[in-house]
């Protein structure tokens, strides 16, 4: 099942799988509920009515998107030759604690098909293909959806301490087309690709899958609610080890299509 979030002349509005949703439906009442309550709660609320209108990212402000970092080989590589204190990357890779941190506010998040920014002050930025796990206030996992974690690359090479600054700001974080509704059981090699399009050109593409992840979904999430309550729900990246070659930035007019799975997220630059 895919939960999708569109405009109506009346503000934002949830379906499933292409049908209107009631207007009392919200996401945050559907992620307080257990994962064994949520299944039967949502065909109550079913109508017959076709959804139309354009598509929103599918979180409400309510909702907050964390991301782990260095989950991957391919990423702990990566952040090592950017950086000036590399060493700590690899510690991190190796660690039992996972690398977490906040990226965005929901109502900060970019729809599909809006634009997403890359940083002024910043030489190097880049795209970042990422499964994005929905988790319920219990911390289960109920589905996913596909994300872009926008990053400079030169911001937080420069120090670590950047990070904040180098993951978070206007524009940054994309989510979308949909929650795809599962358990984590049915998504552990969902194969992720990306490509990146510059005056009609593709200029980058990657492919990999979620099997090659050092962490499971379920370690993650575990650490991400140890002393943190999220009682609306909680959004979380979980990685990627699709990296553009060093000499490669975003520039505003490219577009960054992102495939998890099923799903679609495609987002111009600018």
């Amino acid at each position: 099942m895919n939960l999708t979030r569109h405009t109506t002349p009346h503000g934002p509005r949830w379906a499933l799988d292409g049908t209107w949703l009631q207007p009392e439906f919200s996401l945050s009442r559907l992620l307080e509920l257990s994962s064994a309550a949520a299944t039967p709660f949502l065909p109550t609320l079913s109508t017959a009515d076709a959804a139309g209108g354009d598509r929103l990212a599918p979180i409400e402000p309510a909702q907050e998107v964390w991301a782990a970092g260095v989950t991957y080989r391919r990423s702990r590589d990566a952040r090592e030759a950017e950086s000036q204190t590399g060493d700590i990357y690899t510690r991190v890779y190796v660690a039992e604690r996972p690398e977490l941190f906040f990226k965005a506010a929901g109502w900060r998040v970019v729809a599909p098909g809006s634009a997403i920014h890359v940083r002024s002050d910043s030489p190097w930025n880049v795209p970042e293909p990422e499964l994005t796990l929905v988790i319920n206030c219990h911390g289960e996992i109920v589905g996913y959806c596909a994300g872009n974690d926008v990053s400079s690359r030169s911001i937080e090479g420069e120090n670590p301490l950047y990070l904040p600054q180098a993951k978070v700001y206007n524009g940054s974080c994309a989510l979308g087309p949909a929650i795809h509704l599962a358990a984590p059981d049915i998504f552990r090699e969902v194969p992720i690709r990306m490509t990146i399009a510059r005056r009609g050109k593709t200029v980058y593409a990657g492919e990999t899958d979620t099997a090659q992840m050092k962490r499971t979904y379920e370690e993650l999430v575990a650490y991400l609610y140890r002393e943190l309550d999220f009682p609306h729900g909680v959004f979380l990246m979980t990685g990627t080890c699709l990296v553009p070659p060093p000499d490669f930035t975003l520039l505003p007019g490219d577009t960054v299509t992102i495939y998890v799975n099923e799903l679609i997220l495609q987002n111009p630059v600018e």
